[in-house]
């Protein structure tokens, strides 16, 4: 009925209906009986069973696998993922709720069966095309099913893939990190605000918990700079970066177009970030005595004054947008960014030149301070952001 009341209001302020209209439509939505739905405690219980359900056939497999043979374990594997999805479609018409997780965790258990079907018959190991063939299974649940768990799984695994090959075709190459923190960073943020206003509260809900996590993850690589593990002296070739490339800055654009130009604004700013912070940093020589008369040397990478001012400017970027786009999820997130970035700063550049007694202190006053400020500010910018203010056109 809030819905209702500000459609309502907005149609007679227009001239659109009058009084009278008005009130039978009241009338009449206060007279229909609101669809059965499942209430938290149902949904609580499905995803704790769906998951209790899962870790037990892993640990029922687990146990039994050296006493079976080739055959009875590819037999095993196969009733696995059939029994899920064959319960699924029998109980799809009585409790859709309880297909919806059945299914959901028959595509989960594709995946542990791809691996394990590799592991029997010994097939040539290129682990990133398992997370393909597992990303083709959720795609063809989502085709065919069309419920919320197969698009979530499905737009989950996608970019694991495509991450997954790059983390391969980079493997002992200096940047390394760069090239994957950049991809984790700028489809966050696609992810973060592509679905806003979604009707698929819980694919939005996930993919934005999923998102927030990648893109501190993705920071943390790009701000490891150009280190070198594992011993690696050579660069990416030139063929991996042009496709890397594709996929952190062309596929993302192309996809974020789908929601007008005011859709490529996110991803857009996030590719500028991630093609400029890692070069902010800093670094220097040090040498180290390793034993009697001996020393080695160390060059060690630490973000510069310009990498804090990129990655705090990019979290104010996010309360703006999410002011703009009337979330308030994303104004949250953005306030939490922007504290985490300032402490960051605090810890890497003030505390130890202070001492101990004086940044505890210090420490002390900038949570007190800092925290009640940016909460009147975040409740300041809450508070301007009307109930629906997302347009359905904005729905995806």
């Amino acid at each position: 009925m809030p819905d209702i009341e500000s459609l309502l209001n907005r149609w007679q302020s227009a001239g659109v209906l009058d009084g009278s209209t008005a009130d039978r439509i009241r009338v009449h939505e206060l007279s229909m009986k609101p669809p059965a739905g499942l209430r938290w405690q149902s949904v609580v219980a499905l995803a704790l069973g769906a998951i209790l359900l899962a870790c037990g056939v892993v640990l029922f497999v687990s146990a039994h696998w050296d006493e079976l043979g080739p055959g009875a374990r590819f037999a095993l594997v196969m009733a696995m993922v059939a029994v899920f999805h064959i319960a699924g479609g029998l109980t799809r018409n009585k409790f859709h709720g309880m297909s919806t997780a059945l299914h959901a965790v028959g595509t989960v258990a594709t995946g542990a069966a791809i691996a394990l079907v590799g592991q029997i018959f010994n097939i040539e190991e290129h682990w990133p095309a398992a997370v393909l063939l597992w990303a083709l299974a959720a795609l063809a649940g989502w085709v065919l099913l069309h419920d919320e768990a197969q698009q979530t799984l499905t737009l989950l695994l996608v970019p694991a893939w495509i991450f997954s090959e790059l983390a391969y075709s980079t493997s002992h190459r200096i940047g390394q990190s760069v090239f994957l923190g950049r991809f984790l960073f700028v489809w966050a943020i696609l992810y973060l605000t592509f679905f806003l206003g979604s009707r698929r509260r819980v694919v939005q809900g996930i993919l934005f918990g999923v998102a927030a996590v990648a893109a501190l993850a993705g920071i943390v690589l790009m701000l490891e700079g150009w280190l070198s593990y594992y011993g690696a002296t050579t660069s990416i070739p030139f063929g991996t970066r042009v496709w890397a490339w594709c996929v952190i800055a062309g596929l993302p654009l192309l996809i974020a177009i789908f929601k007008g130009y005011k859709g490529l604004i996110p991803p857009a700013v996030a590719l500028a970030v991630a093609i400029a912070l890692p070069w902010c940093e800093r670094h220097w020589v040090e040498q180290f005595d390793v034993g009697t008369n001996m020393q080695t040397s160390m060059t060690i990478y630490r973000p510069n004054l310009l990498a804090h001012g990129l990655v705090t400017a990019f979290t104010v970027f996010l309360i703006w947008w999410g002011v703009r786009v009337a979330s308030r999820a994303l104004v949250n997130l953005g306030i939490v960014g922007f504290a985490v970035s300032v402490g960051w700063f605090y810890f890497s550049d003030i505390f130890d030149k202070i001492g101990r007694s004086l940044g505890l202190i210090g420490l002390g006053i900038l949570f007190l301070v800092g925290g009640w400020v940016l909460e009147l500010t975040r409740r300041r910018l809450i508070a301007g952001i009307s109930p629906g203010a997302v347009s359905a056109k904005e729905s995806v």
